[in-house]
């Protein structure tokens, strides 16, 4: 009985759904790997070095790019190097292939130069004949000064110098261009010769240099690649900087039509502020005394309003108040005070007593 869809198991469906994705992924990412869907015939080009040729490097005929290199082998005593060139190319069968310097920082490409009157086999190596390897810079700049350094030492100069002054007494009778040659060879010898020291340094230091520039070599590339990514980055934002600076010249020049359309009121205003400015500057002493004087008030005022809703404060002496209360005689003779009871010795009210009132707020 056929289960139906629904009612599977969801995970092995999942896990299949997977694998396809997976598949189709790897299979776009590889396209031109693939035989019989990638565009393009691969030729085979026998070397006799690979001259520090890289796979996936450049394809060029007459400057153009028309394929790359996808592999590099060893056979025998030469290195067999396939490439790939896109269709409609023609390859001719007595067709040259070197191998060219790209950048002084190792970078090669493939050079085809496509001769003949008939296509090349693509079955059929292009023989080591007709193949070539550039000349590598750095390697022969150190071999060459290692030679020097070996042979220097046994080089007199004083008897090469000694050697091309008699050479060029022997020919003071020949022609005046003959003797200019001899005199410039004469001097470049005393030059030499003097400068000895100085050419072993340079050397020395040469070796060193192309040395670092070799162990290097792998931090230049990626120096280069980094900055090739930053230029791309810029070339990719080229139209928003360019809207940028398009909308800052508009607003600058909006600016300034309103700044022309308002100079009537502008004027007046700056001129204004200008006045008070100088009004300003005249009591800077008076605004400076009145900032002191602001501070103790403030810090009152502040003291007064900061218990709640109301202000707390006092009024000092808004009745006055009597120093004493005089007495009242009595009909014993005797007299009283309105706060209380004394005897007076005249019997009147010849003496008072203060008796202060309470605190009125």
């Amino acid at each position: 009985m056929r289960v139906p869809f629904r009612e599977r198991n969801p995970l092995p469906l999942g896990f299949a759904a997977l694998a396809a994705i997976a598949i189709i992924v790897m299979l776009a990412l590889n396209l031109q790997s693939i035989p019989f869907i990638s565009g393009g015939r691969t030729y085979h080009a026998a070397f006799a070095e690979a001259a520090g040729l890289k796979n996936g490097e450049e394809v060029r005929i007459a400057g153009v790019k028309v394929g790359k290199v996808t592999g590099l082998d060893l056979e025998n005593d030469h290195v067999k190097v396939d490439f790939l060139v896109n269709d409609g190319v023609r390859i001719g069968d007595l067709s040259r292939v070197e191998i060219k310097i790209k950048t002084l920082l190792g970078s090669h490409y493939l050079a085809v130069d496509p001769r003949g009157p008939s296509r090349q086999d693509p079955g059929k190596t292009i023989p080591v004949s007709r193949t070539a390897t550039p000349f590598e810079v750095v390697p022969a700049i150190n071999e060459l000064s290692q030679k020097f350094n070996q042979n220097a030492g046994g080089i007199d100069t004083k008897q090469l110098a000694a050697s091309f002054d008699v050479l060029s007494t022997t020919f003071k009778n020949s022609p005046e261009e003959i003797k200019a040659s001899l005199r410039g060879l004469r001097r470049l010898s005393a030059t030499i010769s003097s400068r000895d020291d100085e050419l072993h340094q340079l050397l020395g230091r040469s070796t060193r240099v192309t040395q670092v520039l070799a162990d290097r070599n792998q931090e230049f590339t990626k120096l280069i690649t980094d900055g090739d990514k930053i230029l791309q980055a810029v070339s990719a934002r080229r139209a928003v900087i360019h809207q940028l600076l398009v909308n800052t010249v508009a607003l600058s020049t909006q600016i300034n039509a309103v700044i022309g359309e308002n100079q009537a009121q502008i004027g007046p205003m700056l001129a204004n502020l200008q006045r008070v400015n100088k009004i300003l500057l005249k009591n800077q002493n008076n605004l400076d005394r009145t900032i002191q004087l602001l501070a103790p008030f403030a810090k009152e005022f502040t003291d007064a309003t900061g218990t709640g809703r109301w202000f707390d404060s006092y009024i000092q002496n808004l009745i006055p108040i009597p120093a004493s209360i005089g007495q009242v005689p009595s009909k014993g003779g005797t007299s009283r005070k309105s706060g209380g009871t004394s005897p007076s010795p005249s019997g009147n009210q010849g003496n008072q007593s203060t008796n202060p009132l309470p605190f009125l707020p």
